[in-house]
């Protein structure tokens, strides 16, 4: 509970930093590769094999009731709005919230970043706010691509095993997903990603007990992570997305 305490504290002054305009442009282009590029393979996979195997599960029970051409509709409300960016948020916390916390544990245990105390460098402004930085503007991109590529995956499946075509599944899907649907996942993403940012260095941060530690800061940062993006979902689904869909 301490350091999930300590992890708001560090988001607020990111924030701060964020409004006084300190930026080290170089390091946020370094991790926006990494955040983005480096985890473009899994992310992709991952979307496409579960909208195909979301799509199977759907199709069998709608047909059933001879709706099967309804399989996009329900993958529109279900993958499109919650399981995508979940999963995309899940993966890069996997591979980059646990870099994060290794990378700056492993500092903080070697007094890495006492040196840069001593040379007058903030470890916030250089360690923290360029990931988090990285964190929110790749995982909303990184959503949208695994997105994309789990409606591929979920097309091939209707089409190839349920005879429903590309253009009746696409357009149940349309049917059903609205523009604002579109902003509340880039939405999510941003929030995603600076919570994986946030919480990878500040276990990073707070690391103590050696190389033992660093170990045990990364994975615990990838699980606090993991239920934090849950918990938020939930949240945001029952409440903001539900306020902001009826405004419009």
């Amino acid at each position: 509970m301490r350091r999930f305490t300590m992890a708001i504290l560090l988001g607020g002054q990111v924030a701060v930093r964020l409004l006084r305009g300190r930026l080290y442009r170089r390091n946020v282009l370094e991790h926006m590769v990494a955040v983005g590029p480096d985890s473009l393979s899994p992310v992709l996979m991952t979307n496409l094999f579960a909208g195909m195997i979301f799509t199977i599960q759907t199709a069998r029970e709608l047909a059933r009731f001879n709706a099967v051409e309804a399989v996009g509709g329900a993958f529109g409300i279900a993958f499109c709005r919650e399981l995508a960016p979940i999963l995309t948020a899940s993966i890069i916390a996997g591979q980059v919230g646990s870099a994060f916390a290794a990378e700056i544990g492993a500092m903080r245990v070697t007094e890495q970043i006492d040196a840069l105390q001593m040379l007058k460098t903030d470890p916030i402004d250089f360690l923290v706010v360029p990931r988090v930085i990285a964190c929110c503007v790749m995982v909303p991109v990184m959503t949208i691509l695994g997105l994309v590529t789990g409606i591929a995956g979920g097309v091939v499946i209707s089409d190839y095993f349920y005879q429903v075509p590309a253009a009746e599944f696409l357009y149940s899907l349309q049917s059903l997903l609205q523009l604002t649907d579109l902003f509340s996942i880039l939405l999510k993403g941003f929030i995603f990603g600076a919570l994986v940012g946030v919480l990878g260095c500040s276990w990073g941060l707070t690391t103590t007990g050696g190389v033992k530690g660093v170990g045990h800061s990364a994975t615990a940062a990838v699980v606090t992570t993991w239920v934090s993006i849950f918990g938020v979902n939930l949240f945001l689904s029952l409440f903001l997305f539900q306020e902001f869909s009826a405004m419009y």
